[in-house]
């Protein structure tokens, strides 16, 4: 059995230990909004808030979070700055096939959530660099996550 913080609220599964946090999520509580995508952290898709750092559920195993804080892009959405990112999101029009997005703003999210204030496009595309894009609309959103990050935070 693990206890945690799921989008701001406390819960608890019966699961194998062992179990892959991205499946905990979707087949245990049908968060469906976090992508499975290479299963090896390496694309992104799976991305989550894991005590507010992006980290890869894919590989991350349920014992690993008891106790902790784990937001997903649903619970994101919920928020201000994910509504900015998702305004900004289709004001740039990022999304093509979309499979890769929740795992984008997850990385975006996180990565504004720790700036001091206004990023370069450089700053931005070296943060999105762990996020792959099949569709390759890497200047889309890079151009949406600045647009995002000059704006002051309400």
């Amino acid at each position: 059995m693990i206890e945690f913080m799921l989008n701001g609220k406390q819960v608890s599964a019966d699961v194998a230990d062992d179990k892959p946090l991205l499946w905990v999520l979707r087949e245990d509580f049908q968060l469906t909004g976090t992508k499975f995508g290479c299963g090896m952290a390496q694309c992104g898709a799976c991305t989550v808030h894991f005590n507010g750092q992006a980290t890869r559920s894919c590989v991350l195993p349920a014992a690993a979070v008891k106790g902790a804080s784990v937001t997903t892009i649903e619970g994101v959405m919920d928020t201000r700055a994910g509504q900015a990112l998702r305004q900004a999101w289709i004001a740039h029009q990022v999304p093509q096939c979309g499979y890769c997005q929740s795992g984008q703003m997850m990385t975006a999210a996180g990565m504004l959530a720790g700036a001091d204030g206004p990023m370069s496009r450089e700053q931005v595309l070296e943060g999105m660099a762990g996020n792959l894009c099949r569709c390759g609309t890497y200047n889309q959103i890079a151009d949406a996550v600045v647009s995002v990050a000059q704006k002051p935070a309400a």
